[in-house]
């Protein structure tokens, strides 16, 4: 398809899912965070403001993890990858840089499992602790993919990481918005323990 080769569209959909994890990732720090009563989100034009962020954050959810599922499958089409269907199951089997395959199926798999427990029955029959504490997955999730997608080869040729190429650049960026976004969310969790433990009684 318009001289694209099965594993160039592999790489396109990990691209993809890469961006949307880290897209997805932003928007549950923003969420979790109160963003609504926040100076700077009231200083934002209301354009911005009416955004459904929750539903956006829900939908990019579903698109990463269709772009995640997808993204292998096209490497099972392309007999001369090696990679079969057995290997989502037995990824250290993988004929290619099996650790990293490894770190991708784990972040598929727990993708899985956030996002199913983020259904509102389930949420709801989970309790919202229990849920928190799945939901945590989230985190280590994007980073697992987003390495997986940094230190994997684009040709599976088992070539040394370019750091500077343009694909493993942008991985870089996503994981660095990642750390950055982790960090303000670790200060807000602080300040609001802080501000509990001043409103408790002695």
């Amino acid at each position: 398809m318009f001289g694209l080769s099965y594993l160039d569209i592999s790489g396109s959909l990990g691209l993809c899912a890469t961006g949307l994890l880290c897209f997805n990732f932003l928007l549950g720090i923003l969420l979790s965070t109160g963003f609504k009563g926040q100076s700077f989100w009231k200083k934002l034009p209301e354009k911005i403001r009416k955004l459904p962020i929750e539903r956006i954050h829900n939908w990019t959810a579903y698109l990463a993890m269709l772009f995640a599922f997808l993204h292998p499958c096209l490497l099972f089409m392309d007999k001369e990858s090696g990679f079969e269907w057995k290997h989502f199951i037995e990824p250290l089997s993988a004929p290619k840089q099996p650790k990293m395959v490894l770190l991708g199926v784990i972040s598929f798999f727990a993708l899985i499992v956030v996002i199913i427990s983020s259904q509102k029955i389930i949420k709801k029959r989970l309790g919202f602790r229990t849920w928190k504490n799945i939901h945590l997955i989230s985190y280590v999730t994007a980073l697992l993919f987003l390495v997986h997608g940094l230190l994997m080869d684009p040709l599976l040729k088992d070539r040394p990481t370019d750091f500077i190429d343009a694909e493993k650049f942008f991985s870089e960026i996503c994981i660095l918005l990642l750390f950055i976004a982790g960090y303000y969310r670790f200060r807000y969790f602080q300040k609001k323990q802080i501000k509990l433990s001043k409103t408790r009684p002695s």
